[in-house]
C-alpha cells in the first residue's frame, strides 16, 4: 500500500468518525477540491467546512467501498455514501432545506492526488438526481423515471 492509499484511508476514516482535526489534516493548505454540486473548493478550511455540513445534514454518514485503487501518488475509492438525513442540508445558494428524515445510498467515486501526505487534489463523483430523489426532493414523476433504468 502506498502513500495515496493511506492518507485515502485516513480521510474516509476521519468522516466516518468525524474527527475534525484528522479531516483537515489530511488535506495541504492550498488543496483543491471539485464537487458536483459547488464546483472547485479551494483551500484547507474552505474543503473541511464543506466536508462539515455533511455531518450537520447526516450525523450517521458512511462510506461503504465497492472498490480500492492506488498508483502512485493517486488512490481512487468506489462506493456509496450511506446516511440518514436529520439536519438541515445547505444548499449551495446559502439556503438549508429542513430535515427530509430520507435514508440515502448514492453511489460515489473519490480520485485524490497526493503530495507530502496530504491530499493535493480531489475529485468527488456523485449523481446528484439520485441523490436528490432519495430524499425526496424531485417531482414524483422524475423520481419514477430515474429509478426505472
Amino acid at each position: 500500500m502506498g502513500q495515496a492509499r493511506e492518507v485515502m484511508d485516513r480521510f474516509t476514516e476521519s468522516m466516518d468518525t468525524q474527527d475534525r482535526d484528522a479531516l483537515a489534516r489530511a488535506y495541504a493548505d492550498e488543496a483543491v477540491l471539485i464537487t458536483p454540486d459547488e464546483g472547485q473548493i479551494t483551500g484547507r478550511d474552505k474543503i473541511t467546512n464543506y466536508l462539515y455540513h455533511f455531518w450537520e445534514a447526516f450525523p450517521d454518514i458512511r462510506y461503504e467501498y465497492t472498490a480500492k485503487y492506488d498508483a502512485g501518488d493517486v488512490a481512487v475509492d468506489e462506493g456509496y455514501v450511506v446516511a440518514t438525513n436529520t439536519g438541515p442540508i445547505r444548499l449551495p445558494s446559502g439556503e438549508t432545506l429542513p430535515p427530509t428524515g430520507k435514508k440515502v445510498r448514492v453511489r460515489s467515486c473519490d480520485i485524490a492526488q497526493v503530495e507530502a501526505g496530504q491530499i493535493k487534489s480531489h475529485h468527488f463523483y456523485f449523481d446528484q438526481l439520485d441523490y436528490m430523489a432519495q430524499l425526496g426532493l424531485l417531482p414524483e414523476s422524475l423520481t419514477r423515471q430515474l429509478s426505472s433504468h
